[in-house]
């Protein structure tokens, strides 16, 4: 039986149109910034608080647009599947010199190139809906 681990995530689009990625201590994958719901926490407060803790930025939660529930092998955890709430936040400025937390480093990635390291999740749901400008199933509150 494959575990499911659900969680969090946010896109951010800078102005030339490409989106963050963040790559955890240890891990040679990209995904987008987010994590774990904690207990009682619904998928946006989570999204809020893992991007304060990851990148340092304050978040408005009303910003938040719901593009879907997205599933996918996760990156980093063998025989699991990951759930993630997928929400997109208007541009901010971020200093991609600064990773905060667990955080190793910050990209940002075209959706129009084929990157090696990016999660199966990004490779394959995320960014294909986002280039099909699609969203997934509605995300949970």
């Amino acid at each position: 039986m494959t575990e499911t681990i659900r969680v969090s995530a946010v896109v951010f689009r800078d102005p030339d149109g490409r989106v963050l990625t963040v790559r955890k201590r240890g891990t040679s994958r990209f995904m987008f910034p987010g994590g774990k719901p904690e207990p009682g926490e619904d998928a946006a407060t989570a999204a809020v608080r893992e991007c304060a803790e990851e990148l340092g930025v304050v978040l408005d939660a009303g910003a938040l647009r719901s593009l879907g529930s997205f599933t996918a092998d996760a990156a980093n955890e063998p025989g699991h599947r990951v759930v993630a709430d997928v929400f997109e936040h208007p541009y901010i400025a971020i200093d991609l010199g600064a990773p905060q937390a667990e955080i190793a480093e910050l990209a940002w990635m075209s959706l129009d190139e084929e990157h090696d390291g990016i999660a199966p999740l990004l490779r394959d749901a995320v960014f294909p809906a986002l280039r099909a400008g699609v969203s997934a199933a509605p995300a949970a509150g």
